[in-house]
């Protein structure tokens, strides 16, 4: 054992590595990155031959997890809040089949919405599964959750949930590390063409099996030393801290607290100690990062007149992160500020880096649109997005990974002229490919502008897919071979770009223009390794 510094992504990661991991599988999205990098540059895992692969999105990931799963191996699947939705459709069955070696899911989620399009909180994916959440406060009980989770995992025969949020996964603390485990043994489960074949027969036989479960999943809750019940003398109000939200209570009373609290860190809800902190308390205060998911289940389960104090009656704002100032003002203090920010002082919003081949195609396409009376402009997720942003504001929508191409084949179809979509090469195979084939199979009137750098940008320059294989990937789908073009963005081929683009949108059928320059930032990290 031996205490080192650790951000939480990086105390989930070499947790799994202690525990037996034999396998993680990934789409790379913040704040959940770092925990499938740590692994990758970890020399313990290269030793093991911990699989460590980027997978092309969350639900292949967490589809092939389960496969390692199904082995008998413990396996780790990390994606950040958004990414659940993309596998919601392989996490929702999982909770059907149950698993065999030890399954981890990290779902890290995203509050005020730093580096994402929305704030859901996934607890809610818990509920929805009905499956065991674990939702730590620090990252020592990030640590030794995912250490132990992984035996509750395989105990109960289903996956953990594993929920975190931005400031669990980017804040440093000590970590008490404990000793690392051998992996487990290959060992297919006896039963397993009754559990992971499921036809309806067998699929009715299991969710019996998971309703019945679900007594043994609370009892697990009550009796976790993570779930913890803090007497005091003031029953006037008892206090319900979830997760981080726990920590920011701390700091708010650091010489013992003064009402009642009952910190929830893994679910489903404990309702013996619910209920004690119900019967002993006048009011309640719900302390929870996200959704008001326990604010509502006590409201809907309690069947009392207690108050309830939250997010859902404004005592707590309803959107944004927690913080300790804002624990304090749900408690009823006084908050000071030490610090005045001026009022000329502005955020300034990112930008495209200096040099990024986005930049040239984003310029070449806003000179030709001007020729148009009413274009849009369809674009996606990933560092392209910036061209909302002055000075190109070339984009018209940005919804969720692969819309662009889907969104502009709508707006074609209602009769939109020209209507242009863009796409980055991660994004592209990650959810861009299947609506490329609804394109091609109408011969859609629209321009798909591919804008390749060779890298997943966004999140740090982690290896794409699709590098070296977009041409042939879109020519396999069936894009007609002289519509489907290439260019290097630069300002030397800025004529060219230009001239390409008009041509392919006064094309009455589908076109797809690829621009493909490797990212400057990956490119120049190249340069000075090859230095050293």
């Amino acid at each position: 054992m031996e205490k080192q510094l650790f951000l939480g992504d990086e105390a989930i990661a070499q947790a799994a590595i202690d525990a037996g991991l034999s396998g993680v599988y990934s789409y790379p999205g913040t704040p959940s990155t770092e925990i499938t990098e740590y692994i990758q540059a970890s020399a313990i895992a290269r030793e093991r031959g911990i699989h460590s692969r980027w997978c092309v999105n969350e639900k292949t990931a967490l589809e092939t997890a389960l496969g390692m799963s199904y082995a008998g191996k413990r396996v780790l699947s990390c994606m950040k809040h958004v990414g659940l939705n993309v596998a919601a459709d392989a996490f929702m069955n999982i909770a059907m089949s149950g698993v065999n070696g030890g399954m981890i899911i990290i779902t890290a989620d995203d509050p005020s919405m730093h580096s994402s399009q929305n704030e859901q909180d996934n607890r809610a994916y818990g509920n929805f599964a009905m499956l065991p959440v674990f939702e730590p406060s620090n990252q020592q009980e990030a640590y030794d959750m995912i250490y132990e989770g992984y035996d509750f995992s395989e105990k109960m025969a289903y996956p953990v949930l594993f929920r975190i949020t931005t400031r669990m996964a980017h804040s440093r603390a000590g970590v008490v590390t404990r000793e690392r485990k051998a992996e487990n043994k290959l060992n297919i489960p006896g039963d397993a063409r009754q559990r992971f074949v499921l036809l309806p027969a067998n699929a009715r036989k299991q969710f019996k099996v998971l309703l019945s479960k679900q007594d043994e999943f609370i009892k697990a809750s009550e009796e976790s030393k993570y779930n913890q019940y803090f007497d005091a003398p003031n029953k006037k109000t008892g206090i319900i801290a979830c997760g981080i939200a726990f920590n920011y209570l701390q700091e708010n009373f650091p010489d013992g607290f003064e009402h009642p609290v009952l910190k929830i860190c893994q679910y489903p809800l404990p309702k013996k100690q619910l209920t004690r902190l119900v019967d002993e308390c006048d009011e309640i205060l719900v302390l929870e990062e996200g959704f008001p998911i326990v604010e509502e289940q006590l409201k809907g389960t309690l069947g009392r007149g207690i108050k309830v104090h939250g997010r859902l009656d404004g005592t707590i704002q309803r959107d944004g992160e927690l913080n300790p100032d804002k624990v304090k003002t749900a408690l009823g203090k006084e908050v000071q500020s030490y610090y005045f920010i001026p009022e000329v002082v502005e955020m300034r919003p990112p930008a495209l880096c200096v040099g990024c081949g986005h930049r040239d195609v984003y310029e070449a396409l806003n000179e030709v649109l001007k020729e148009y009376e009413s274009p849009k402009v369809f674009s996606d997720i990933g560092c392209y997005t910036l061209g909302a942003l002055p000075p190109f504001r070339a984009i018209d929508t940005c919804i969720d990974m692969g819309a662009s191409i889907t969104m502009a084949k709508g707006a074609s179809d209602a009769g939109i002229f020209p209507a242009v979509a863009v796409i980055g090469d991660s994004t592209f195979t990650h959810s861009g490919m299947t609506g490329l084939l609804d394109c091609v199979n109408e011969n859609t009137g629209m321009v798909i502008i591919i804008s390749d750098n060779e890298t997943t940008g966004m999140t740090g320059g982690q290896d794409s897919a699709g590098t070296g294989r977009i041409h042939d990937i879109c020519k396999g789908i069936g894009v007609a071979p002289e519509h489907l073009r290439e260019i290097v963005p630069l300002k030397k081929n800025y004529e060219e770009m230009k001239a390409m683009i008009r041509e392919e949108i006064e094309y009455k059928g589908l076109s797809v223009i690829v621009p493909c320059r490797e990212c400057i930032q990956t490119h120049a990290k190249k340069v000075k390794a090859a230095k050293k």
